[in-house]
């Protein structure tokens, strides 16, 4: 009993290691080991593929060379799949953890409301007015022409009330971006200002519920800061 015991265990240990022995094993005359896949071998120089792309050796740097079996190569392939999957499922989770949390932005408070600074399209810098009560993001044609906009294709197909009373044309677009300190959104619909003109009443535009939507948003005054929690 005890003889086919331990033999049993041994097949057992064996098992293990070879479970184990999945990839070519090259190693360098500077001590170093590498495992892989062997892609490529010449006189002159080898191509090892790893779990994060091509690695090349020249012949002359090898001591020794192990090579998997087929199967072998299979398996080590799909141990790296599997590993590469579990990760970016990792840094996903990470990420919405990350986007999840409250972030703060702070705002000033002027004859015009609450301003705030806003990102366009990762490349415009404005100052807009925060406005609850505006559908869209509003922005006037500077702007627009900052974020390289041709207002020549635009149509006017909606209307806006403006500081003085008036009702002036505004085009739809869609923004790629839009980014508050570190809340971001992407494809946010808004509208341009074709006024050129005029007592608008909120510098670089409105800072509407377009954006404000995606998330739990709070205003503190005292604090002076924009409270958003990504929805």
């Amino acid at each position: 009993m005890n003889k086919l015991f331990k033999f049993g265990c041994f097949q057992f240990l064996l098992l293990i290691i070879f479970s184990q022995a999945f990839a070519d094993t090259i190693k360098l005359k500077n001590g170093r080991s590498i495992e892989g896949i062997i892609k490529k071998e010449d006189a002159e120089c080898l191509e090892l593929e790893v779990s994060s792309g091509l690695v090349k050796f020249s012949k002359s740097e090898v001591a020794d060379i192990f090579k998997s079996s087929p199967e072998d190569s299979d398996a080590l392939r799909s141990r790296w799949q599997k590993n590469k999957l579990e990760l970016n499922n990792r840094l996903a989770r990470q990420k919405m953890e990350v986007e999840s949390k409250p972030r703060k932005a702070v705002f000033s408070h002027d004859a015009r409301g609450m301003t705030i600074g806003v990102t366009l399209n990762n490349k415009v810098d404005v100052e807009m007015v925060l406005d609850t009560g505006a559908s869209l993001i509003l922005i006037t044609r500077d702007v627009a022409k900052k974020l390289g906009i041709n207002l020549d294709r635009l149509k006017p197909d909606m209307k806006v009330m403006v500081a003085d009373g008036r009702s002036v044309d505004a085009a739809y677009i869609v923004l790629d971006n839009v980014k508050v300190e570190n809340s971001e959104v992407r494809n946010v619909a808004a509208s341009v200002l074709m006024e050129e003109r005029g007592n608008f009443g909120f510098g670089d535009g409105l800072l509407g519920m377009s954006f404000l939507k995606n998330f739990n948003f709070k205003i503190d005054q005292k604090e002076k800061k924009l409270i958003l929690e990504k929805l």
